[in-house]
């Protein structure tokens, strides 16, 4: 007898899983040009989002598929779905780290001249200025 959760993902749920993820990520994604700090040139700030989403297309391009599917593999060996359930959690856990850094690393910037900005991020951390 299988479980519940077995008959609940279907494919059809799992891709109603995944539209809703892309949904949020795309949204996400798109909106990096206008998250980026402020602090840096406009020039610098497009240089670096491309390096960055090209570095982690290729990472996760290559990574994300051998991953998944060492997942699937492991819930077919074990005959449950908690291998799968704990890399979404992986996933989750990454970007409330990566959140909680911005929240507290991060420079309010929003209305600043860049001259403004640089004071208040030298003030914050004086070997900025050395740089």
């Amino acid at each position: 007898r299988g479980s519940p959760l077995r008959e609940q993902l279907s494919a059809f749920t799992l891709t109603a899983c995944f539209s809703c993820i892309f949904f949020v990520a795309s949204a996400a994604a798109s909106a990096a040009m206008l998250t980026v700090s402020e602090v840096f040139p406009m020039e610098i700030r497009a240089r670096a989002v491309s390096v960055f989403w090209g570095l982690g297309t290729a990472a996760g391009g290559a990574s994300g598929p051998m991953l998944f599917g060492y997942l699937l593999q492991l819930s077919e060996t074990t005959g449950t779905k908690g291998p799968i359930v704990a890399g979404y959690a992986l996933g989750a856990v990454l970007m409330l780290v990566a959140a909680l850094a911005e929240a507290i690393l991060g420079v309010d910037c929003e209305g600043k001249s860049l001259e403004a900005i640089g004071a208040e991020v030298v003030q914050l951390m004086p070997q900025a200025a050395d740089g």
